[in-house]
């Protein structure tokens, strides 16, 4: 309150300055104006009074100005005419007997010959006196004198005040209520709140952080307290479940847990993730910039790590306004808990790294879809150049760190471990290759395998998705270059350099967001009115299997034709690589097989298939996620598909199905999902239904056993089995550094 009195005080006195400096300048200059105007009319009178005057002056008449009085004489205007010596002869009768103060203008006028004016009490009255003299030839022979009534200027004057009053008096009483308004709803609603949560964070009750503060108005404070408030929050609720957890006797990996065996294990030494992908890229949005979140499984995963552990995220600025951004940005933006530090390729280099030699020779090869690998030696060229780049930048980072952890991410950096090792022997280096490996004899395809194999055995750490992976890998590294295997340790050993070869099968985070409005509600949100819905949520690939999807939702409608109009299914597509001319045919022939169903089986108000070709959000996609029945996971060839553990995390109820394709890694963990062949539209088709037709019982019974694996088996549980395993390496000596 004392705030607001005091707020109200300097806004009324400035207000009151800058009313009165106005209205005082307002009434000078309206009483300017009819001054002049008043003296106008008064000079303009007298002249006329003079040319019927001024004979019978000449003449010594003493008579016969009457009339002149009766012509020029009003009741606001008063007139007096005098001889040579200043005598008058003849007045008006009401300012006859008063004339006393207008003698020394009349005296003036006559002896200098020349007009004059001033304000002058006349009877009781103040007048304008205007007195010209009236001539001859041989000179002044008397004055004329008009006498205007200009007791109006001081009445005008003061109705300007009074009027100004009136206008500083509402303008305080607007001012007020408004002042008071905003102050209430900007200052102390907030600040209430905040009262009021920490109230209740103290006293222990399980309560959400307090909104964000209106920055504009509390400047970066607002920032950094709603920030507070948050990490306490969310400290507070790690806390919870960490006990939670030991109370009930179970031993689930947690973000908090996974922070403290970081700790635990490594000290203070900083993290170091290198991937393609940013976790965030920024892009212009009309006139604003807008955070993009990629659909990308490996930022899925990777970012509940960062945000639990924090360090540098070293990745390709590909956002069109990224550079505007800058170079260096903590993430979350409100919140940041660790630093993206990006790295800036040209058009040139995009091209031949990440289209050319990455996503035309490495990912179908190393995906059995019979599409034919593209090697160029200009991609390979840029390739290389990249890697070497994105080395430089780590190093960069690491500069001042001791025994850093690098986490290199996918088969974009096949070369990156080893120019790193070669410059920082001390760091622990792990490589995470996110997609298949496949046989030794279909990697032979590749003309740099040597030097793929060499720059990946640069790292400490290798990991892959499934055990499979992993001998595939080790088999094309016993019979493709110089090292030992050994088969009993799953290593690979050159010279005095020890590569482990692993399997960690990545997942997702627990679904720990905001609860969400039951399925009815949120199919009602979603526009979606069916008795049933489904959910595809994919890149256009050629190894997610869209097309034999669709064939096979068409064969589902075909066979059991009862399930027309109850059954809706939601694709959501996100396009990626449309440099790429396989990818932009896909993506003809994905919306052409979509147009082609809904036309021959759709019927009106009813599609079988919702495509929804844009980028959604995570919020967004959690939502169809909650809404859908089933989901189908169909790739053609996967390294494990996150998909597929993200829809089964977000079904809080246990009541949800889930198809998916034996050709993904998540099949082998996944064993309670309707595993089908893609290539197989019989089958496809047949699992949906089983899906849609199985009793509550069952369908509850496989998704709550689903749900107890993702749960347990989590991100966090994967990142501590890679740094447990990093751990686990023994250090060089000092020696082999040096060397």
């Amino acid at each position: 309150m004392r705030f607001l009195i005091r707020l109200l005080g300097a806004l009324w006195l400035a207000t009151l300055i800058v009313s009165a400096g106005f209205a005082w300048y307002e009434v000078h200059a309206e009483r300017r104006r009819l001054i002049d105007d008043l003296q106008r009319r008064a000079a303009l009178a007298a002249d006329a009074v003079r040319e019927a005057s001024e004979r019978q002056v000449a003449r010594g008449s003493r008579t016969g100005y009457e009339r002149v009085l009766a012509r020029f004489s009003r009741q606001d205007r008063a007139v007096a005419i005098y001889d040579a010596f200043g005598s008058v002869i003849e007045a008006s009768p009401e300012v006859k007997r008063s004339l006393g103060p207008v003698s020394p203008l009349v005296t003036e006028a006559i002896q200098k010959n020349q007009a004059t004016r001033a304000f002058a009490t006349v009877n009781g009255r103040t007048r304008l006196v205007h007195v010209v003299p009236l001539q001859t030839d041989d000179g002044p022979i008397g004055a004329a004198a008009v006498l205007l009534d200009a007791q109006y200027l001081e009445t005008s004057e003061w109705d300007l005040w009074q009027r100004t009053a009136v206008r500083f008096g509402v303008l305080m009483l607007l001012l007020t209520g408004i002042t008071w308004i905003v102050v209430r709803w900007s200052v102390t609603r907030p600040m209430t709140r905040i009262a009021e949560w920490t109230r209740q964070l103290k006293s222990g009750q399980p309560v959400a952080p307090p909104p964000q503060a209106d920055a504009s108005l509390f400047g970066s404070l607002a920032t950094e307290v709603t920030s507070l408030a948050r990490t306490l929050a969310r400290a507070r609720l790690s806390a919870a479940e960490e006990a939670r957890l030991r109370l009930v006797g179970e031993s689930l990996w947690t973000e908090e847990r996974l922070k403290q065996f970081v700790e635990i294990r490594f000290g203070e030494r900083p993290i170091y993730v290198v991937s393609n992908r940013e976790p965030v890229s920024h892009v212009h949005d009309g006139r604003t910039i807008s955070e993009v979140r990629p659909a990308s499984g490996l930022v899925t995963a990777l970012e509940p790590i960062m945000l639990a552990c924090g360090g540098t995220w070293v990745a390709h600025g590909s956002g069109n306004a990224d550079r505007i951004v800058g170079e260096r940005v903590g993430l979350p933006v409100n919140d940041p808990a660790y630093t993206l530090r990006r790295v800036w390729l040209s058009e040139q280099e995009e091209a031949g790294y990440y289209y050319g030699f990455a996503n035309e020779g490495l990912w179908p090869l190393c995906h059995i879809v019979h599409e034919r690998p593209q090697f160029r030696a200009d991609d390979w060229e840029q390739y290389r150049a990249v890697n070497a780049r994105f080395a430089g930048t780590l190093l960069e980072e690491m500069e001042k760190a001791e025994h850093p952890i690098v986490l290199a991410q996918d088969y974009h950096f096949a070369l990156l471990p080893q120019f790193v090792k070669q410059s920082r022997p001390d760091a622990r280096v792990a490589l995470f290759w996110h997609i298949p490996w496949p046989n030794f004899e279909a990697f032979g395809i590749c003309p740099w395998q040597e030097e793929i194999l060499l720059g990946m055995l640069g790292a400490d750490l290798i990991g892959f998705h499934t055990q499979f992976h992993c001998n595939n890998f080790l088999e094309t590294v016993e019979r493709t270059i110089e090292g030992r295997v050994d088969w009993e340790n799953f290593t690979v050993v050159r010279g005095q350099h020890r590569t482990w070869v692993r399997p960690f099968p990545i997942s997702v985070a627990p679904d720990d967001g905001e609860p969400l409005p039951d399925r009815a509600a949120l199919r009602t949100e979603l526009g979606l009115t069916t008795e049933w819905v489904g959910v595809g949520v994919e890149r256009v690939d050629y190894t997610k299997g869209l097309p034999e999807r669709f064939r096979a939702l068409r064969r589902f409608f075909e066979r059991w034709p009862e399930y027309r109009r109850r059954v809706t299914f939601v694709q959501i597509a996100s396009l990626s690589r449309s440099r790429i001319p396989r990818y932009r045919a896909l993506q003809e022939e994905v919306r052409e097989a979509v147009r082609s169903i809904n036309e021959e089986i759709g019927e009106r108000g009813w599609q079988p298939i919702v495509y929804r070709e844009r980028h959604h959000d995570h919020s967004e996609i959690r939502r169809y996620y909650r809404a859908a029945d089933f989901c189908m996971v169909t790739s053609l060839h996967d390294g494990m598909n996150l998909v597929a553990k993200e829809y089964v995390a977000a079904q809080d109820d246990d009541d949800g199905s889930l198809i998916l394709s034996r050709f993904t890694g998540a099949s082998r963990e996944l064993r309670d999902a309707w595993i089908v062949n893609p290539y197989d539209v019989e089958d496809m088709a047949l699992a949906i239904h089983d899906a849609l037709s199985a009793d509550e019982v069952e369908r509850r019974s496989r998704m709550s056993r689903l749900r107890a694996h993702v749960r347990e088996y989590n991100i966090y549980g994967w990142a501590g089995l890679l740094v447990a395993e990093l751990a686990r390496i023994p250090q060089p000596s000092p020696s082999l550094e040096r060397s």
